[in-house]
C-alpha cells in the first residue's frame, strides 16, 4: 500500500477543480490521444469522412439527452438507465487506465479494483451534471475528420447551451473495436480535452502525496457524492 502523505506534502486539491466552465465533456479518453495534433473544429465542419462514425454519435448522444430529459423517469431511474448507456458506449477499461497515468503499474488488483468502481460513480456523475444543462432541441452532428479509418473526430452541436440559447460545439474521438463498433473514447469542450485533463489532475494529486490511491479514491468519492456539476462549487 502506498504510504500516507508526509506532513510536508503540499494540500489535496480537488481533481476535479481544474474542469470548472468547460461545460458538457465526458470524461473518456484513449491512451496516446494527447499525441500529435487534434483536427479543429472548422476541418471537422467542413468534412464528412465516416458517414458511420457520425450516425454512432448522433443517435448515442441524443439517447444519452432523452435519458436525462424524460420528466415521468425518477432520478434513481434515470441514474441506472445512464449508467448501463455509458457501459454500453465508452471504453471503460482503457480509460481507467489512462487517467491513472504512470500509477497504474503500480496498483495492487485490490487497489486497481477500488479505483476502477469510484472512478466510474464520479464519471457518472459528471455525465449526469454537464449533461443535465442542455435544455434545448437537441443534438446536431455538423462533420468528421478521419484521423485513421478507425479514429475519428465528430464535430456536433447543441442547441441551448448552458440555458442561454446558444449552440455549444463539442468534438467527440470515436474508435472502431475489433469487434466492428464504434466505442466513444474522448470528448473535447471549449477547445479541452477532458480526459487528458483528468489525467493531469488525477496524476498530480498523486505524485504529491506518495501515490497515495486511497487519498484519490477519498477526493472523487467526494466529488460524486455532491449531485452537483462538478467544480461548479469549486
Amino acid at each position: 500500500m502506498p504510504s500516507a502523505a508526509p506532513s510536508s506534502a503540499k494540500p489535496v486539491a480537488s481533481p476535479s477543480g481544474r474542469l470548472a466552465g468547460i461545460g458538457l465533456a465526458l470524461a473518456l479518453a484513449l491512451a496516446g490521444a494527447a499525441a500529435g495534433a487534434q483536427p479543429t473544429l472548422a476541418q471537422a465542419s467542413r468534412q464528412h469522412a465516416a458517414p458511420d462514425a457520425e450516425q454512432f454519435v448522433q443517435t448515442e448522444a441524443s439517447k444519452a439527452l432523452s435519458i436525462l430529459r424524460n420528466p415521468s423517469t425518477s432520478a434513481a431511474a434515470k441514474s441506472q438507465a445512464f449508467n448501463g448507456f455509458i457501459n454500453q458506449v465508452a471504453d471503460l477499461p482503457r480509460i481507467t487506465d489512462f487517467v491513472l497515468g504512470r500509477y497504474r503499474r503500480s496498483l495492487t488488483p485490490t487497489q486497481y479494483n477500488a479505483f476502477t468502481e469510484t472512478f466510474r460513480a464520479y464519471t457518472d456523475s459528471v455525465y449526469q451534471a454537464r449533461l443535465s444543462d442542455y435544455q434545448g432541441d437537441g443534438l446536431h452532428v455538423t462533420g468528421s475528420v478521419s484521423r485513421t479509418p478507425s479514429d475519428v473526430v465528430v464535430t456536433s452541436l447543441i442547441s441551448g447551451a448552458e440555458a442561454k440559447g446558444e449552440a455549444a460545439q463539442l468534438n467527440w474521438r470515436v474508435l472502431r473495436g475489433d469487434d466492428g463498433r464504434w466505442r466513444v473514447v474522448d470528448v473535447q469542450a471549449e477547445g479541452v480535452w477532458l480526459a487528458v485533463v483528468e489525467q493531469q489532475d488525477f496524476t498530480s494529486t498523486l505524485a504529491n502525496h506518495n501515490g497515495d490511491i486511497n487519498l484519490l479514491i477519498g477526493q472523487l468519492r467526494a466529488d460524486a457524492g455532491k449531485g452537483q456539476a462538478i467544480g461548479r462549487s469549486k
